[in-house]
């Protein structure tokens, strides 16, 4: 967000505009506006100007954006997320539910080492690490689906078969001249080329899910591996610029695994496009409405 924004943010706040209203009100009212009102018109810019700059004005404002962003479309979210949930195999959601539950641990842990007589008063990671933290285990839930999707279209696919069909379309082509007038042998030159060009891109399907599906699991283990690290660094350093930097880090990391995601969406059938988050780590159990 510019800094623009920010300002605009700090002055349209609730309290900040019946400050200025008021003030503004009784510099006229007083006779003396023009003693008066550049005196609050002053203020008002380096209040302004000290709240919009102030770092966690301006965490408290992502937060909230963050917070509408997740809201808008939830409904269509948890389709997805129940949708998963739902199909996904035993092992695959234990995996899942081991790593969001170290991660839901540590942040208590967290909280007890910050503040031991008070750790449920205490969050050890703000709106914005909660939401950074739902994202990763989002694109990590995302990958599992992927990987059982991609798994369940190999085992259903067969390559042999589309190419000794695409072969046998390409020989019936090879009888059939192109060239010719007759209105029929076009039309059945016609539906010959594009079955094989079916067949073709059937091929490249099964072709990109095959040379996707090892990265898929190596990319499952690099990531589970980093939100482990990540939900460590809440007992470890108590240090939220830190480690909101750190879960930045990470998520930029995945655009290309993100990216990969949506390529693959023939077999999953899951719009990696939408941004909207579930929340994961707050929500006592994974059970959704459908």
């Amino acid at each position: 967000m510019s800094l623009g924004k920010y300002l605009k943010k700090a002055f349209l706040n609730r309290w900040n505009l019946l400050f200025f209203l008021g003030a503004a009100g009784f510099s006229f009212v007083s006779g003396r506006a023009e003693l008066f009102a550049p005196l609050v018109l002053a203020g008002e810019i380096v209040y302004v100007g000290l709240l919009g700059t102030h770092p966690k004005f301006q965490s408290y404002v992502d937060a909230q954006e963050a917070k509408a962003t997740r809201g808008d479309g939830s409904a269509s979210t948890e389709q997805t997320l129940g949708r998963i949930l739902e199909a996904l195999p035993q092992r695959s959601l234990q995996r899942f539910e081991s790593l969001r539950a170290q991660c839901v641990d540590l942040r208590q842990l967290a909280a007890e080492i910050k503040d031991p007589g008070n750790a449920a008063a205490v969050p050890p990671l703000d709106s914005l690490q909660l939401a950074g933290l739902d994202r990763l285990l989002w694109i990590f839930l995302r990958l599992l689906f992927t990987q059982y999707s991609l798994g369940r279209f190999l085992e259903k696919t067969s390559a042999e078969q589309i190419q000794k069909e695409a072969a046998r379309l390409e020989s019936r082509l090879k009888e059939i001249s192109s060239s010719s007038d007759d209105l029929q042998t076009q039309k059945v030159r016609k539906a010959l080329e594009d079955n094989f060009e079916t067949c073709k891109a059937r091929l490249q399907n099964f072709e990109k899910a095959r040379d996707n599906a090892e990265l898929v699991g190596l990319e499952i283990d690099r990531l589970e591996n980093k939100i482990r690290s990540l939900s460590e660094l809440a007992v470890n350093r108590q240090e939220p610029d830190y480690i909101s930097g750190q879960v930045d880090e990470v998520a930029t990391s995945m655009l290309s695994t993100e990216k990969t995601m949506s390529e693959l969406q023939f077999a999953t059938g899951i719009d990696t496009g939408d941004e909207r988050v579930p929340e994961l780590l707050q929500r006592s159990t994974l059970k959704t409405t459908q």
